[in-house]
């Protein structure tokens, strides 16, 4: 299930009434150096490495009339032992995880990694994240 990891801290810097033009601002300037780490599992090790993708240039976008962020990673697949089963998009501050899946209709899962994600060990995957301001103001609102 997707969770929002630091969005607390985010707002703190944040004066007065949160608007989502605010949010966005400060999100811009937290996720410009993100990364997207997909982690699989053997056995008891429920943290395995798969793959790191970076932030794109000029791929983190503020929609204003859709009030969301989108933004683009990339980078090369370093194992394929195992299947993607959880991800963590890491800005500074801000961070989202939650369950991945290469497979389309999988139950429980928030993220179905792009196709070019194909599980072979050197082979660039791109995944693309969508943020929904005002998701966020809603969810920040009701912790």
């Amino acid at each position: 299930m997707k969770q929002y990891h630091g969005l607390d801290k985010l707002c703190q810097s944040l004066q007065g009434w949160v608007k989502p033009r605010d949010l966005a601002t400060a999100l811009l300037a937290d996720l410009q150096d993100c990364r997207c780490r997909i982690f699989g599992c053997i056995g008891e090790d429920d943290k395995i490495l798969l793959a790191t993708l970076h932030l794109l240039p000029d791929d983190l976008r503020y929609e204003m009339f859709d009030q969301r962020i989108d933004l683009i990673v990339a980078g090369p697949i370093l194992r394929n032992d195992c299947v993607p089963l959880t991800y963590r998009l890491q800005g500074r501050a801000f961070a989202i995880t939650g369950r991945c899946s290469m497979i389309a209709k999988v139950c429980g899962v928030d993220l179905y990694l792009q196709r070019s994600y194909t599980g072979v060990i050197g082979d660039i995957a791109r995944q693309k994240f969508s943020i929904d301001i005002n998701a966020l103001l809603k969810s920040q609102k009701s912790g």
